[in-house]
Parts: structure tokens; sequence; C-alpha cells
């Protein structure tokens, strides 16, 4: 039942991870916990007073429960004063929406990930989980239609939730409806891997906003080249060449970037907490004193590339032997999506590969990896904190938010090796060392000349570094698309 007292939002949020999450205790009860990250930031900023609503999914047993004793919203008591609406979408739906396509198909295909050869095969079974996919986008649609009141603002967030800027927009015409992507997009004809009604909807999805928003302009123009490729869209381009709108039967979907910077002032408060000087402490140790360092930190994710990242420090201990017994590799991966069989794998194979290198090359008083598969958020600052050269890798990224916080955190300044497809090599690639993620042999070479930089010229990298990292934080992040989308 709808309580007569819920006031519809002049803005509202949708992701698919809310800011809340609850668990179960054994007496039935419910103990509720606050999430992090960009949009929580960006809610912050503009205050609880805004009237805002954010609607989100129900995770697990935990918020499903919580879920439907709420009713229509939480109880803000749990959400810092929020509006937060967490939808109950059946477990199997959620599952096959959720794990099938967003991050089986989806994901994959934006960090081109498949292996195609062997994969992927778009059977029966893809098409149930596409059905789920748009239920479970269906589902958020209503709760937003129903949310928002007249002429509101509507941000919705990522992959998870592609089509709903469409499904919105026939249900609620009067609103003003923007979509933020936070991975990669894939060039057309990786795109077109996906079947082809289906690489058509999920665009119209998209489409069905007045602003499709990225981390980088590279993103941006491949979203656009989509459109054009598969829709036949018309796309709007500036003066130098970047797609600024895309039209598409009558309607004008205006493109924006917004690079998420790291949020300096939280960090650098919170990595000179007690825990994070107890967790310094500990690795100095493992370590062992005089020893460089180089630091990644990571979930065990398949687009992270950590296998290779591994393979090209033990090719640095091999060419280099002069680093035996003075650098250390302090490598977290913590382990990530391991319901799914290929991740699970992943994080063994990087646990192999780690082991072998302290087998073939470590000596007793010497490890060269220090390998962490327990995430702990206070031992990753500490590593930031001790961090020589940062080491980031991926095959793909939309942004990476890794490779901004290292400099800003790190005591003496930081060397950053730097794949060139990490959407954050736009901002941060002329201070950085900037790598082929592939190329094992150069990303060594990479390694070996971050370790001889000067320090004096390590520390000026890393300030415009950190400069660059936080041009743009998460509340002022959120803030500019808000801003972006009352101004039409």
């Amino acid at each position: 039942m709808v309580a007569e007292h819920v006031q519809n939002a002049p803005i509202v949020v949708a992701s698919n991870r809310g800011p809340v999450s609850y668990r179960v205790a054994e007496d039935g009860s419910l103990t509720s916990g606050r999430g992090g990250g960009g949009l929580v930031s960006g809610l912050s900023a503009i205050g609880t007073d805004s009237g805002a609503v954010w609607v989100c999914a129900a995770l697990g047993e935990g918020d499903r429960l919580a879920a439907r004793r709420a009713g229509r919203r939480l109880d803000p008591a749990d959400t810092g004063g929020y509006g937060v609406r967490m939808l109950d979408v059946p477990a199997e739906t959620f599952a096959a929406a959720y794990n099938g396509i967003a991050n089986s198909v989806l994901w994959f295909v934006h960090h081109l990930l498949y292996q195609t050869p062997l994969e992927p095969v778009f059977d029966a079974g893809f098409r149930e989980q596409w059905a789920a996919y748009e239920t479970y986008n269906a589902a958020f649609a209503d709760a937003l239609a129903e949310e928002a009141a007249e002429g509101a603002v509507v941000l919705v967030q990522d992959y998870h939730l592609t089509l709903v800027p469409g499904l919105l927009r026939e249900r609620r015409p009067d609103l003003r409806i923007g979509h933020f992507s936070h991975t990669p997009w894939a060039p057309p004809d990786y795109y077109r891997m996906l079947p082809d009604d289906v690489a058509a909807q999920v665009l119209r999805g998209i489409l069905g906003g007045d602003r499709a928003a990225f981390l980088t302009r590279r993103w941006a123009d491949a979203f656009a080249a989509c459109c054009a490729d598969v829709l036949g869209a018309e796309v709007v381009r500036a003066d130098d060449g970047t797609a600024t709108a895309v039209r598409l039967d009558g309607r004008t979907t205006l493109l924006g970037v917004h690079g998420l910077g790291a949020d300096a002032a939280f960090l650098r408060e919170r990595a000179h907490r007690p825990d994070v000087e107890e967790r310094m402490a500990a690795l100095r140790e493992q370590v062992g004193a005089g020893r460089r360092t180089i630091v990644r930190v990571d979930r065990t994710e398949l687009s992270k590339n950590i296998v290779r990242g591994l393979h090209a420090f033990r090719r640095l201990l091999e060419d280099h032997p002069q680093w035996h017994e003075r650098v250390v590799h302090i490598a977290f991966a913590y382990p990530s999506r391991q319901d799914l069989t290929v991740y699970r794998d992943y994080t063994a194979e990087v646990e192999r590969v780690a082991g072998r290198i302290n087998e073939d090359f470590g000596t007793p008083g010497w490890q060269p990896v220090a390998l962490h598969v327990k995430d702990d958020f206070a031992r990753s600052l500490a590593a930031y904190r001790m961090a020589d050269v940062a080491l980031v890798n991926p095959i793909r990224d939309g942004m990476n938010l890794v490779a901004k916080e290292v400099p800003v955190v790190s005591d003496d300044g930081c060397a950053l090796v730097l794949s060139r497809e990490a959407g954050a090599a736009a901002e941060l690639g002329a201070d950085a060392i900037v790598v082929n993620p592939y190329d094992v042999e150069a990303t060594a070479r990479a390694l070996h000349e971050a370790l001889l930089m000067d320090p004096g010229q390590r520390a000026d990298r890393s300030k415009r570094l950190a400069a660059a990292a936080t041009a743009l934080p998460p509340a002022r992040w959120f803030v500019e698309q808000l801003d972006a989308l009352r101004a039409l």
C-alpha cells in the first residue's frame, strides 16, 4: 500500500546498487550498512532537503526482506535521511539480468573480453536471459515513473539499465532523462557481435534519454559511431569532429563527458587514520627495509589484466637481476564475481602465477610478490601511501579510479605505469608511463624505467597527476550532470 504522505521527487537517481545494504541476523532482525562511491557523494552534495529519491535493486536476501517490510521507501534512518526505494525483483530474474546479461554479455562486449573462436554464443538460453533483462529494466522504469514529480530530472546509471531511458520516456514524456555509462563503449565492429535486434534495442534505450554521458570523449564517440552504424542515426559533430548529439526518429539526444575524479579530501583524511598506519607497519615488515615497491590494487575482474601484470613483473626480474632482493610487487587482487566460473578460474590463475614467481625467484629473506586476496580498504590505502610505482594496466577500463587515487595519497610521490586503454589515460597520460596492456615486454621495460625515475621528477609528476585526478571530484561530477539536465 502506497502511503499518502509520500511526495514525488524532483530528482530521481536509478542504479543497480543502492546506498544501503542489509544483513539478516539469526533472530530475523535486519542490520543496515551504508554504501560509498560517487553517487553517495553526489547526493550528499545536494542534501536531504532536495527531496531526491534513489531507486535501486535488492541484491541479496537481507535487501529483499528490507524492501518487503519497507513498502514504497526504506526507513530514512538506514539511508542517511535520503529517500530510497529498493526494488524486490524476483531472485531468478535478477540473476539472469545481472549475471547473465549485464556482467556476462554487455560487460564483455564493452571491455572486448570475448575469446571469439568460442564465444559468444547467442542461443535460446541467451534469449531467456535477455527477457529477464527486459523485465528488470521495466521494473525500474515503472518505479521511476511512479516516483518522479512532474518535469523531474532522472539520472539513470550504467550498463545494467540501458533500456530504462526509452521505457521511461514512453511512460513519462514530461521527464528530463539522462543516462551515464561507467564502462567503456565498444567500437561498432565489436559491438555488432550482439544480435542485431539487441544491439539496436540497447542503443534505442539510451537514446530515449535527453542526454547520454560518458567518462571520456573516446567512449562518447564510440557510442555515436554505433548509433550511426547500427541504427543509421545522424551524428551531430563539433568543429573539431567530436560527436555532440545523436538524432533519430525526430528526437535529439545530447552527448556529455564527465570524467569522474578522486575525492582528495576524503582519501587524504582516511589514509592517515590509525588502522591505515597499522596496515603500513605490517606491509613494511613484509616488504623489508630499504626495498622499492610496485603496487597494484584491483578486483580480480578479467579486464584488470592482473595476470599480464604479473608476467611483466617476472620479465623485469629476468631482464634486470639488479632488482632481485631490492623490489617487491605488492599485488592486491580482491575476488570479484566469484559466482561466475570464469572469474573463479581467473582468480586461481592470479594466485598460481604469483606463487610461481615467488618459487622461482624468492630467497629466505625476500618474497618478490606480496599477494593479498582479502578485501581491505585500509590496507589498500596503506599500499597507496607506500607506492614507489603504481601499476594500472587494464585491458580496457571506463576510467580506473585507482590510477587517480594513488598519486593523491602517495607519501613521497609515485611513478604511474598506465594502460593506454584506461579512460584515465586521457587525463593522466602526459605524466604517466603509458603502455600497451597486451605487451608484457614493454610493460616490463616501463616498470624498470619507473623504478629508475629520479625522486624529484617522480614527486613533480605525482603532484601533476594528483591535480588532474581531482579535477572533477564525485560531488561536482554528479551536480554537473544534474545541472546539464536542468538546463534543457
